[in-house]
C-alpha cells in the first residue's frame, strides 16, 4: 500500500526515493541528535526565564533568543538531513 505522500509524488510526476535500513537508521540519528539539542534549548531558556524573575524585558529577550535557537536548530536538522539523501543518491 502506497502513502499519500508517495501517491502524490506519483501524480505530480516526482520520484519518491526508497532508502536502506541503514539509510533510514542514518536518518533518525539525526533527528534524534536534534530533538536532544531542542530539548536542551528549552531546558536552558526555562532556566534563564527563572532567572530574570518576572521582569518583562528580560523576559521578552529570553524567549525571542529561544525562537532564534529553534529555527536555527531545525534549519540545521533539515539540511543535515537533506545532505544525507543527496549523499545517498550518488551513492
Amino acid at each position: 500500500m502506497k502513502s499519500a505522500y508517495e501517491l502524490a509524488m506519483e501524480r505530480f510526476g516526482g520520484s519518491v526515493q526508497q532508502f536502506s535500513a541503514e539509510q533510514k537508521e542514518q536518518l533518525s540519528e539525526v533527528e534524534r541528535v536534534y530533538e536532544a539539542k531542542i530539548a536542551q534549548a528549552k531546558f536552558a531558556a526555562g532556566a534563564r526565564l527563572e532567572a530574570c524573575h518576572g521582569d518583562p524585558e528580560k523576559t521578552t529577550q529570553v524567549q525571542a533568543d529561544l525562537v532564534v535557537e529553534l529555527r536555527s536548530l531545525e534549519t540545521r536538522r533539515e539540511r543535515k538531513k537533506e545532505d544525507l539523501r543527496n549523499e545517498f543518491k550518488r551513492s
